[in-house]
């Protein structure tokens, strides 16, 4: 049986009372404030997410790592942090929602919950907005809710003035025994912009990336970062259990070639480090702008804002057409969420349709409100193209979009014991040897997921 690991990570788990209070430009600035210092940074970011991991990860240069507690369980969540945290001069994670904050009433899951699973000490980002005096009980009530999280410190957020910075200083003094490691004031420019599933991805507008460095001067500037090394630094040596066992260096018997552009970039780093361990060789390439498909085994086509770019989509016509032949001649497609609104007849979003892959027999239509939020448990119903019956996956799905026009007689893969699908009671469409759903998997929520798909991807070779 492994051992064990024990390190001494620096660490902090950074939070706020309420979602909107700016954790994501707190962390983001931090990260990149740090590594300006010459340090290594090693973010993670609590819960399911693609995109603040693509700010956190450009700004630490280092891949940012999802801690969750349902796709993971607690024991994965530790050896992750531990693998990943070991050698980093200070390990930064970034929390959802509220401190206190959980599906479960006893907070098991909730950000709170982490940071006593992580043993780390807490910042709290405030949005003080419209609060002053207030802030001393806001703060006691997070603080006192469960003294067992070791709430460090507090940065002010969106603060509008310096005579309203000093009556929240003096409100703290009075009444709260936290200490103000930081104060930044409202600047739109600081800000970084959202959209319906979350922040703007980097990969969408080069551009964006200079904001990192702005935004790493703004809060290296603003913020205690010596008392802020000094809080992460204190905190205990980390017992992280055994590693993980996955390595990304696999044997390449089979080719998986991995949609990777402007439209689609949403990938767990572990699902392609799966994919790799089982024996897979990833070769990406562009919907948006390839001519041809690679020569591969089977696609991989995951989430991103193919409804952003649908003009694009649709203009490559060569590549669609032979993406809809390489599946009718039997060629292996594991596509999520954004992958199936792509393999689509049509998509329609603000009154325009555009023309899709035509793999699946149905169109998708985009909605302004989620069609599908949350996290999913799926159940094998033995149709996909490696049946399998009764196992369960764990994963989540985010979408505003839904399947309209749906012809009769398609095959699902899985049953949906919780969340939306695609279909009433079932997700997982299969076509052939192509399984398209709205659900996104996370390797540690499915671990026989990658095995299954490379060892059909082999098979179907032969």
């Amino acid at each position: 049986m492994a051992k064990e690991s024990s390190s001494p990570i620096p660490r902090l788990v950074i939070s706020a009372p309420h979602r909107s209070s700016g954790k994501s430009t707190v962390t983001t600035g931090l990260c990149a404030a740090l590594r300006a210092r010459g340090l290594a940074v090693q973010p993670f970011k609590k819960g399911p997410d693609f995109i603040d991991p693509m700010w956190l990860s450009e700004a630490a240069g280092r891949r940012c790592r999802n801690l969750d507690f349902f796709m993971m369980g607690r024991e994965r969540m530790r050896q992750v942090f531990a693998a990943h945290g070991e050698g980093a001069d200070c390990a930064l994670v970034e929390c959802n929602h509220g401190l206190h904050d959980g599906l479960d009433l006893e907070g098991s899951d909730s950000s709170a919950a982490l940071a006593k699973l992580l043993d780390a000490p807490v910042l709290l980002v405030v949005n003080a907005a419209r609060v002053s005096r207030g802030i001393a009980p806001l703060l006691l009530g997070q603080i006192e809710f469960d003294p067992a999280v070791k709430v460090a410190g507090v940065v002010l957020n969106r603060v509008n003035s310096r005579r309203h910075e000093e009556k929240m200083r003096a409100s703290l003094k009075r009444f709260c025994d936290v200490p103000v490691l930081g104060v930044l004031p409202f600047r739109r420019e600081m800000e970084i912009a959202e959209r319906h599933l979350g922040l703007t991805p980097l990969r969408e507008d080069p551009s964006l990336s200079s904001r990192l460095e702005a935004l790493g001067r703004e809060v290296g500037g603003k913020l205690d970062l010596d008392a802020i090394m000094e809080i992460a630094s204190g905190a205990p040596v980390f017992e992280g259990g055994p590693p993980p066992v996955r390595s990304p260096a696999g044997s390449g018997a089979v080719r998986v070639g991995v949609a990777t552009d402007e439209a689609f970039n949403f990938y767990y780093p572990e699902n392609l480090e799966a994919l790799q361990a089982a024996g897979a060789e990833l070769v990406t390439f562009s919907p948006l702008r390839d001519a041809a498909l690679p020569e591969v085994d089977g696609l991989y086509i995951g989430g991103g804002f193919p409804e952003f770019f649908m003009d694009e989509l649709e203009a490559n016509s060569g590549l669609r057409a032979e993406l809809r032949g390489a599946v009718e001649g039997g060629l292996p497609v594991w596509a999520e969420c954004g992958g199936l609104m792509y393999l689509a007849r049509t998509l329609r979003w603000k009154g325009r349709s555009r023309s899709m892959a035509g793999v699946l027999p149905c169109d998708v239509e985009m909605s302004e409100r989620p069609a599908g939020h949350g996290y999913v448990l799926l159940e094998e119903a033995g149709e996909g193209p490696w049946p399998q019956k009764g196992r369960k996956l764990r994963g989540h799905e985010f979408h505003h979009s839904r399947i309209t026009n749906l012809d009769s007689g398609v095959r699902f893969a899985y049953r949906t014991l919780r969340g939306s699908g695609s279909k009433e009671g079932y997700d997982g469409m299969v076509v052939r040897n192509c399984l398209a759903t709205y659900a996104h998997l996370h390797a540690d929520g499915a671990p026989f997921w990658a095995d299954d798909f490379v060892s059909f991807l082999k098979e179907a070779r032969r």
